[in-house]
């Protein structure tokens, strides 16, 4: 599967991190210093392409393209992957609402994605692999686990035994009584008559008439969820990564399920950082699919936004953080955005070293995009008179670089 053209990324010479990159999710802390590792791998979980790019879809892959950025400015080689899940029941329920196949609904929105995605200026995954596509991995993960006896058959269909990963629920933390009612909440199935326990999740459906399917060595069936992103993380990044990332809703079931089917197949853990982004809302409540209260980056897009006011928008508060979307927080990100335009257009004002500094130093703990921004927001108010003639081009190409502002 085709991503999206990469940004042009100006160059501002190799970031200092001298205290490392402060990388925090829940109650997990790890303090990457510099020059630990070759490189930095990521995975973040991409889209179900059954609607259009939301904020609270656009909030998430803005907070991991500023990862890559802070990483990519520090000297790290960055390797990125991301899926979709271009076959799971609500492409399904949708195709039938909208008399369309679900193949015409999951290529169109994973096109809007893209173009959401590009004028946002996000870093695109160096693999984009959609489920259909990764099902011969899924495949070959889920004989592993069956050969293991991590995984057995139930009916048709095979599920993974999470008792076989002793360290199942550790990255959540949640009591067993809040675990079931979120599994059955977000497409599990904890009554399944026939699990060895009742979360136990799917790894493999089996063939269900009307729905669709794909031959295998498990029969006739489709990919589970979880199973789809540990296969494509294992063979794209190799048997244990720096950071999986993804909205704050996927630390469980999906991460946690993720993560122990990742051990059972290699032994080793799976990521060594989970940072996840806040939830974004609408009127005090989650902006989801399923209650409708969606903003679309495509509709204000084609209102005649500027993209850069989205982005700055969705950064004004610190990636973790649930917060709401508003039009006061649009036209605060619009006015600040025409004042940097303002301050870079007619200023020959003070040197830029002192504050790209202080934004390096804010988004290399934990990207603190809140300080970041006030510390240009300074820059911009001290613009006045003599000084400094090549400020404002090289605040204008660190905005970019680090920001992914482009102004």
């Amino acid at each position: 599967m085709i991503s999206w053209p990469t940004p042009f990324i100006p160059r501002i010479g190799e970031g200092a991190y001298s205290s490392g990159i402060n990388m925090w999710s829940s109650e997990f802390e790890r303090l990457i210093p510099t020059g630990s590792m070759e490189r930095a791998d990521l995975y973040v979980c991409g889209i179900t392409p059954y609607d259009a790019t939301h904020m609270g879809h656009a909030a998430t892959y803005v907070a991991f393209d500023l990862l890559q950025r802070v990483w990519l400015d520090a000297g790290y080689p960055v390797r990125y992957v991301q899926n979709v899940t271009d076959i799971d029941d609500p492409l399904l329920v949708r195709a039938a609402e909208r008399g369309v196949s679900w193949e015409f609904i999951a290529e169109s929105e994973t096109q809007l994605f893209r173009e959401d995605m590009t004028a946002l200026r996000v870093i695109p995954p160096m693999a984009y692999i959609g489920a259909v596509e990764s099902i011969p991995l899924v495949v070959e993960a889920v004989v592993k686990l069956l050969a293991s006896g991590a995984a057995y058959w139930v009916d048709q269909d095979v599920y993974f035994n999470v008792a076989s990963d002793p360290e199942f629920g550790g990255r959540s933390h949640l009591a067993e009584s809040a675990q079931l009612k979120i599994f059955g909440e977000r497409g599990g199935d904890p009554e399944r008559v026939g699990k060895r326990a009742p979360l136990d999740c799917l790894l493999w459906r089996g063939k269900r008439e009307g729905e669709p399917f794909w031959e295998s060595s498990l029969g006739a069936g489709r990919p589970g969820w979880h199973i789809e992103c540990s296969a494509i993380a294992l063979h794209y990044l190799g048997q244990s990564i720096d950071v999986q990332g993804g909205g704050s809703d996927l630390l469980f079931p999906h991460h946690d399920m993720g993560a122990s089917e990742a051990f059972a197949l290699t032994g080793k853990r799976y990521a060594q950082n989970f940072m996840h982004a806040g939830m974004i809302g609408l009127d005090g409540e989650k902006m989801s699919k399923s209650k409708g209260n969606l903003v679309f980056v495509s509709t204000l897009r084609q209102s005649g936004v500027d993209p850069n006011a989205i982005r700055l928008a969705l950064i004004e508060s610190h990636y973790r953080s649930n917060r709401d979307w508003s039009a006061d927080l649009l036209a605060r990100a619009d006015h600040r955005l025409q004042e940097w335009k303002s301050s870079l257009a007619h200023s020959r004002g003070t040197s830029a070293h002192e504050t790209i500094a202080a934004i390096r130093s804010a988004l290399s703990d934990d990207l603190d995009t809140p300080r970041a921004l006030d510390a240009v927001d300074q820059w911009a108010r001290k613009q006045h008179g003599e000084g400094d003639v090549g400020g404002p081009g090289l605040m204008s190409r660190a905005l970019d670089t680090l920001l992914g502002i482009a102004i």
